[in-house]
């Protein structure tokens, strides 16, 4: 019998699920790593606004919000609470709709 075979299923998503999967709490974030040296400020600050943005995107996919004109400003931030993130900039909830809109 091949290997693959003998797996198992994974765990129902909100994608494939019957009923509605909700937001696992508390939320742990990944371990962090060190970034690498040596690159401009610039490039540190987009990088993790980058992070925190796909933080978002998924807990909001995760607790129902599909659409990138569900996810405003305000339903972003209450999500940011909710998983213990600080209260994105403007700038990150328009990058946390562009995610959404382009990982389709």
């Amino acid at each position: 019998m091949p290997a693959a075979a003998l797996k198992s299923k994974p765990l129902p998503t909100q994608s494939t699920a019957k009923r509605s999967v909700l937001l696992e709490l508390p939320y742990e974030p990944v371990p962090k790593r060190p970034l690498p040296p040596g690159r401009p400020r610039q490039w540190y600050i987009t990088h993790n606004r980058r992070l925190k943005a796909m933080r978002l995107a998924i807990a909001l996919l995760d607790s129902g919000v599909y659409l990138p004109d569900q996810a405003r400003d305000e339903r972003i931030r209450s999500t940011a609470e909710l998983i213990g993130v600080h209260p994105p900039s403007p700038t990150t909830c328009h990058m946390v709709r562009a995610f959404m809109r382009y990982h389709r």
